[in-house]
């Protein structure tokens, strides 16, 4: 074993720095971990919250998906419904005009009054008093002689 040498007043003083420089490098490092571990803390939250925002971007956007989504649905639908309607329309406008045709078709009837002849029939049904030999064609069945109706016949008028 080697002998331990008493160390004088310099070399107390040396190591009395040394000892206190390696404690203030300590401190300094303790600090430096401090900031190091504050700053790791500040990013992980930054990241946190950046992810949060993206996370909450996402479901907006999802959300505008639905909504496109369903406004698309609703556009679709209205269109059906819009063309339902002018189909609706057109049968309609059909059904009336077969309505009319066959309104045209169905023979009018007139009852012959007393003192009425087939131009005058003619003149008030028709508009024209030569027009009454198309009504003597259309009831040939009934009359024999244009010149000779009887009041309460019931007469076909033609279109």
């Amino acid at each position: 074993m080697a002998k331990k040498e008493k160390k004088g007043i310099l070399g107390k003083a040396i190591d009395a720095i040394s000892t206190r420089d390696e404690e203030a490098a300590a401190e300094e490092a303790k600090k430096e971990a401090a900031r190091a571990k504050h700053k790791a803390e500040l990013e992980a939250a930054k990241r946190q919250a950046a992810e949060a925002k993206i996370r909450a971007a996402e479901a907006k956007a999802k959300e505008a998906e639905k909504a496109a989504a369903e406004a698309k649905a609703q556009a679709a639908r209205l269109e059906r419904e819009k063309k339902l309607k002018a189909a609706a329309a057109r049968q309609k406008e059909s059904l009336e005009k077969l309505r009319k045709q066959a309104e045209e078709r169905k023979p009018r009837v007139y009852v012959v009054k007393s003192g009425d002849s087939l131009s005058k029939i003619a003149k008030e049904i028709l508009g024209d008093a030569s027009r009454w030999p198309e009504i003597f064609e259309a009831n040939k069945d009934q009359i024999k002689d244009p010149n000779l109706i009887h009041p309460g016949q019931e007469l076909k008028i033609p279109s």
